[in-house]
């Protein structure tokens, strides 16, 4: 693709899809009319999210030069300049907090949220390990608790905890790719406070916790009232099957350093999500 676009990062718009989650989780509350506001909201939360890797990429472009593959970035590379990087972000942020507050304020406070801690993410909290990862994941918190506030319901707090570990968990192993990598403190500060082994225990903690969280959402009898179904249990296969493979990658294969590449374009991933929003499908909308 031409720098400009890939300045954007369009692949990582798939990460926004989490924006949608509530509705789906929500059969009661899907129209026109909600469809519509989510899919503008999603596209703020597209335009806003380029906006930040923009700016990631212009605060970094130094040390992703010493990165065997973030050295062909556009910034980086010298394919964008600086100058026009910056202009393409501020438009980019214009969009999406027009986008935002054409829609109900709550979601604009969460958006408004989301920027603030991604631009403290740039500057400061992704050179302190643990932090870092940590901010990674409650961005996705976010996008769940934005898609609730475009349709006024309240996400089950099950849905937000497996959503912060299953980030946590991508996270967590994407950092594992870097020091597999050999990469050191002078591409990223906070790679000074992880080890193998400690990014190991980690991930086994992390995972643990998903699953176990993930059991007791399936199970949960508020959770089957408001569904409509006392089998969702039937999901979890596709979850645990999901997880095992990506952890097979980022252990095994040593190759979770781009994880919306991955969730793309691995096979089996795919099938794993598919299929668990399509059992999801036939349980709750059949």
């Amino acid at each position: 693709m031409p720098p400009l676009i890939r300045l954007l990062r369009p692949h990582q718009w798939v990460k926004n899809g989490f924006v949608a989650a509530p509705l789906f989780f929500t059969p009661e509350a899907v129209s026109s009319a909600t469809m519509v506001t989510v899919a503008l909201g999603i596209a703020a939360f597209c335009a806003l999210s380029s906006a930040v890797y923009v700016l990631n990429d212009t605060a970094d472009r130094e040390s992703d030069r010493l990165h065997p593959e973030k050295c062909r970035r556009p910034i980086a590379s010298g394919a964008v300049s600086v100058a026009t990087a910056l202009v393409v972000m501020v438009v980019l942020a214009a969009v999406g907090f027009g986008l935002g507050l054409a829609l109900p304020w709550p979601f604009g406070l969460v958006l408004a949220l989301y920027a603030g801690m991604n631009v403290a993410y740039s500057f400061k909290l992704k050179h302190v390990a643990i932090l870092d990862v940590m901010v990674i994941a409650m961005g996705f918190v976010l996008r769940v608790e934005a898609g609730a506030a475009l349709i006024a319901v309240r996400p089950s707090v099950w849905i937000l905890i497996c959503t912060g570990l299953l980030a946590l968990f991508i996270a967590l192993a994407k950092r594992r790719d870097d020091i597999v990598r050999s990469l050191d403190a002078s591409h990223r500060a906070a790679l000074a406070g992880y080890s193998r082994q400690f990014i190991d225990t980690a991930l086994t903690a992390v995972l643990g916790g998903l699953l176990v969280s993930y059991l007791i959402y399936t199970t949960d009898p508020v959770v089957q009232s408001k569904l409509g179904t006392d089998q969702l249990y039937l999901t979890a296969p596709f979850v645990i099957a999901g997880v095992l493979r990506y952890l097979q990658i980022a252990i095994v294969e040593e190759r979770s350093g781009n994880p919306t590449m991955l969730a793309i374009t691995d096979r089996f991933l795919i099938c794993a999500v598919l299929g668990w929003i399509g059992m999801f499908g036939v349980l709750i909308y059949g």
